[in-house]
């Protein structure tokens, strides 16, 4: 059942390791419900062309678009390391200018990987995920 206010997140059970689907990712410490907001995704607010600089100049690739700002979190601890699967089980939602709601999608069990669907064009011409793979 997924509610508009959330009373809490479980982003104190989503810790990072080494993952099968690309470097780090992020993961279930405990089993987290479906319709939950597993996290908030903080970071800094910055303009679209500076999103755009960072992302060529920096090869920065930890920044978030809610169709009006862009939020980038590469100085953050977790977000930073959720990786892309076609099938994800979390999807962003919107909540304020400086922040995004990271809910899961189903139930996320303990020790599962932590996804999203990166939603651009690229990432389906030759992608790597656990869904395309077969492995989910």
């Amino acid at each position: 059942m997924r509610r508009n206010n959330f009373e809490k997140d479980f982003e104190e059970f989503v810790v990072v390791k080494e993952s099968p689907i690309h470097g780090k990712g992020i993961f279930a410490d405990a089993e987290i419900p479906a319709g939950e907001l597993v996290m908030v995704i903080r970071g800094e607010v910055i303009t679209g062309t500076e999103c755009e600089r960072r992302e060529e100049e920096d090869n920065n690739v930890y920044i978030f678009w809610n169709g009006r700002y862009y939020i980038d979190t590469v100085n953050t601890e977790k977000i930073k390391y959720i990786n892309h699967d076609c099938n994800p089980n979390c999807e962003v939602q919107d909540r304020d200018r400086e922040t995004l709601n990271l809910v899961s999608k189903r139930t996320i069990f303990q020790g599962e990987e932590i996804t999203m669907d990166y939603g651009y064009d690229e990432i389906y011409e030759d992608c790597q995920c656990l869904t395309c793979n077969g492995n989910n």
